[in-house]
């Protein structure tokens, strides 16, 4: 079966933001991207969790989206302009998707 190339990028941000964000992704021509939320983790500020929290101000969630690499630079900006002021982590992966066309 046929493999195409792809980036996998992969943004936790604060809840609060999610909808910046998504709005940011969306004007930069992103066509898809998958929303997750986050348990808790580790970070530079120590361990955190979502348990015991009243809403979802204190949260975090991880936009994870697959494009052409061609886009990728687009990504970055519009992702950059939101999570520059901001708590949150961009990581991007090389991956090979099936489908292409999809992306």
């Amino acid at each position: 079966m046929q493999t195409h190339k792809a980036k996998r990028v992969e943004i936790a941000i604060e809840s609060v933001m999610e909808s910046r964000l998504s709005d940011a992704l969306i004007e930069a021509g992103v066509t898809g991207f998958t929303i997750l939320p986050v348990l808790g983790g580790s970070g530079r500020s120590g361990r955190w969790s979502r348990e015991g929290q009243v809403s979802r101000a204190g949260g975090m969630v991880s936009v994870v989206c697959i494009i052409r690499p061609e886009k990728l630079d687009d990504l970055l900006d519009a992702a950059f302009s939101v999570v520059d002021r901001h708590i949150g982590v961009v990581s991007v992966l090389d991956c090979e998707v099936l489908r292409a066309e999809r992306f």
